[in-house]
């Protein structure tokens, strides 16, 4: 018998580490049961050994479409005929370099895991969460980890901006659509967070761009973005607000959440865009054009 409320269950994507695992953690200790999406068995196990019968692991990849309506048909089975309370997309990649020197499949890969995912996961679980509506109880919500980055393209990341600001504008539609059935739909951008992404960020192969003029940019910019990484903000500041969008009666539709909520936001969106392209032109080295 699974512990943890199913009447207020919660699909949690990408749930290995960081913020997937804390969005876990809180869900867990607020009494939900939680259906923990990974892409491996000893990932599975893992989260299993930490919270028992409070998680029931889903192993799938958000870009396998049958895996995903698999672990769907999973959650439909064990909820009966209740609601699901809540769906966190938060499974994603970062696909780095400058976009010249980027293959479309590069582009394809980023989009099918951040882009195409998110929207195979959501019309899978979308009935559960209150799209069939002879499920009883309120309909759920869906909460879209976005980031710093789908408001604002940094050089070198690109394809994840890309992506990124392609779920602003998913995650602005489906929820204007999702009012038909009282299903909301809920955005948070974090900044910098200190998650093992930046341990796999180093592993990233950037020497394939060693041969173009950016070469010393794109080294130079991945280790300010792994140094702010690793003191970034703990996981567990985003898995609380999660829950809070969850939870709160009445959220906002979008929240950031910002080591530096005025240099990393406010004062971006405050100055003109040409400047802001010759500030970190500056900072890159490029060269002065007239």
């Amino acid at each position: 018998m699974a512990s943890g409320s199913l009447d207020r269950a919660v699909v949690v994507t990408g749930a290995s580490t960081g913020i997937g695992r804390a969005a876990v953690t809180k869900a867990v200790r607020e009494g939900a049961h939680v259906f923990a999406s990974v892409r491996k068995q000893t990932d599975a196990d893992a989260l299993q050994a930490e919270f028992a019968d409070a998680v029931t692991p889903l192993i799938f990849d958000v870009a396998d479409e049958a895996a995903v309506r698999a672990g769907a048909a999973q959650v439909a089975a064990a909820l009966g005929n209740r609601k699901l309370f809540g769906l966190v997309n938060n499974a994603g990649i970062a696909v780095p370099g400058p976009l010249l020197h980027l293959d479309t499949d590069d582009m394809r890969r980023q989009f099918e895991i951040n882009v195409f995912g998110v929207h195979t996961v959501t019309r899978a679980f979308a009935d559960l969460l209150g799209a069939e509506e002879s499920r009883t109880g309120n309909p759920g919500r869906i909460v879209m980890i976005s980031s710093v980055g789908g408001q604002n393209g940094a050089p070198f990341v690109g394809p994840y901006a890309s992506s990124k600001f392609a779920i602003e504008g998913y995650s602005q539609s489906l929820r204007r659509e999702l009012m038909l059935y009282g299903i909301d739909v809920i955005v948070i951008g974090p900044g910098a967070i200190a998650t093992p992404i930046w341990d796999k960020a180093e592993g990233e192969d950037l020497k394939r761009f060693s041969n173009t003029k950016y070469a010393p940019m794109v080294e130079r910019v991945a280790d300010y973005m792994l140094s702010q990484g690793k003191k970034g903000l703990p996981a567990s500041d985003v898995g609380d607000l999660i829950w809070f969008c969850l939870s709160d009666p009445k959220p906002k539709t979008r929240y950031h959440i910002l080591r530096n909520p005025f240099m990393d936001r406010t004062l971006p969106r405050l100055m003109n865009p040409r400047l802001v392209d010759r500030i970190i032109a500056d900072r890159l080295g490029f060269p002065k054009r007239p």
